[in-house]
């Protein structure tokens, strides 16, 4: 047993974030600011390293889960700690041990209280985003998936900017027990007539095509709200606006991907008949989330909620390519998803910077920043022109093909979706132009100074993964096909 934990990468992903929240919890005290902060970035740092020893040992030739380990949590009612990770987790789990990583130096200069507090819950949420990406039973997914509410509840709810905190960290947390209790109600039905609650089996368990359907639609009200999908997208907004910089990174960033990987994961392949029966509902939803989400961001004021509602739109992008069914429609939607993740995180620290410097998001105060802050600028036209899957940035590739596995279903549903990247070109560009250029008010040239080392310092992290994806993007799918292949087997051989 030692000797597996000890060789085992992904367990050692898993301990990094666990060791450091119990130290900070019992070794450390309020009055060691900066010792708690190094501290953390120690620990964050070291996971993201042991995150990437993933990749670098990652076998690309098979589809089978890797880095496998078992330990019979609760043997009398035949519940296991499994874990293991694929292609389609494996990036996931990097995504959030380096997002954690750059929220650490993101909050290096706030909060101004309750700082180890702060810090415990990011690596309390780290620890919980990883079992969630890793974790094969579906009794402990269920319950990480919902760990993830406490800490992102707090992050919002003490630490948010303005009134409103309170009440949007209330709406983030019904909102998604909500609905992850239909998910809880499957789960406990899948194990009343199984008798098991490992992922592994349960993809090789045969299922009547009404019981697939019920099933399918508990599952996809738990995912739905995570993702979130129209109609039940009313939260999000209100939990970006509010959060504070860090805690709007990794809710853009990490957990409206939940959703995703969960359809990925459970629903396509334990109901793949239920999947085809309901496509053409999720193709209509994520249609109208991706022309609603544009439309409504055109008519935001609120800088936050300008890239919350455009996350909507690229969201209904990744939903019409996972129920594609199809290679190239499930393959970018992974890459979009990551690509989400990069480009919104920087979108929403550009907007942090600004409400840093001058304690505001209404985009009316913010004209002619190139002329006081041309370093944020370029930043953020690349990030904008990223945004909009401009050729040679990490989302045309998942874009592109995304659209190309909808090509070969309906030319309807590329023409709708086309519309929506031309609706996206329309509120980025606005944006940019409303903020960048014009003319300067005479308080910028006191209030602003452009963006520091530490600041630049990420942007340029976060640019360069955005060029390599959509440079080189190989670099990643070769990691991806084999499983994106093994659910599509699935897919087949249950239909």
């Amino acid at each position: 047993m030692f000797t597996v934990v000890s060789t085992n990468p992904l367990i050692w992903t898993m301990l990094f974030p666990l060791i450091g929240f119990l130290s900070l919890i019992f070794f450390f005290s309020d009055a060691k600011k900066k010792n708690i902060k190094i501290f953390t970035l120690i620990i964050t740092s070291l996971t993201f390293i042991s995150s990437l020893s993933l990749w670098i040992t990652f076998c690309v030739s098979t589809s089978k889960f890797q880095f496998l380990f078992t330990y019979p949590l609760i043997p009398f009612f035949n519940i296991n700690y499994i874990i293991g990770i694929d292609g389609i987790s494996l990036f996931f789990i990097i995504l959030s041990t380096f997002l954690i990583n750059l929220c650490v130096l993101i909050s290096w200069e706030t909060p101004k209280f309750f700082i180890k507090e702060y810090f415990v819950c990011f690596l309390f949420l780290e620890f919980c985003l990883i079992q969630v990406f890793s974790v094969l039973d579906i009794v402990l997914f269920y319950i990480f998936f919902e760990s993830v509410l406490i800490p992102m509840f707090l992050i919002i709810g003490i630490w948010g900017s303005r009134v409103r905190k309170i009440r949007a960290a209330f709406q983030f947390f019904l909102y998604t027990l909500i609905g992850s209790l239909f998910m809880l109600t499957a789960i406990s039905f899948l194990y009343a007539t199984k008798g098991t609650t490992d992922l592994i089996i349960l993809c090789f368990t045969e299922f009547s095509f009404s019981m697939q359907l019920i099933l399918w639609v508990l599952f996809f009200l738990g995912f739905a709200v995570k993702i979130p999908m129209i109609p039940v997208h009313i939260w999000l907004p209100e939990a970006h606006a509010e959060a504070p910089t860090a805690g709007s990174v990794i809710l853009a960033g990490i957990l409206l991907k939940l959703g995703g990987f969960g359809f990925l994961r459970f629903s396509l392949p334990l109901f793949p008949v239920a999947s085809l029966y309901f496509s053409p509902l999720i193709f209509l939803l994520s249609l109208i989330a991706i022309v609603y989400g544009s439309l409504t961001t055109l008519r935001q004021i609120d800088l936050k909620k300008i890239i919350a509602y455009s996350s909507i739109a690229h969201m209904g992008f990744v939903t019409l390519g996972i129920f594609s069914l199809n290679i190239n429609g499930i393959e970018g939607s992974i890459i979009l998803m990551l690509s989400h993740g990069i480009i919104s995180s920087a979108m929403f620290f550009c907007v942090g910077i600004l409400y840093d410097r001058y304690n505001s998001r209404i985009i009316k105060y913010f004209t002619g920043l190139v002329q006081v802050m041309p370093i944020f600028c370029i930043f953020f036209m690349f990030f904008s022109f990223s945004n909009i899957s401009f050729p040679g940035t990490s989302s045309f590739v998942g874009e592109l093909l995304i659209l190309a596995g909808l090509s070969s279903i309906s030319l309807s549903l590329v023409f709708f979706s086309i519309l929506g990247i031309i609706f996206s070109a329309g509120y980025a560009i606005w944006l940019l132009n409303r903020t960048s250029f014009g003319l300067l008010s005479i308080n910028y040239v006191v209030s602003f100074q452009d963006i520091s080392r530490r600041e630049f310092f990420i942007l340029l992290n976060l640019s360069f993964i955005v060029i390599w994806l959509g440079i080189y993007p190989n670099s990643f799918l070769n990691e991806i096909n084999f499983s994106s292949l093994n659910l599509l087997k699935h897919l087949f051989l249950k239909n």
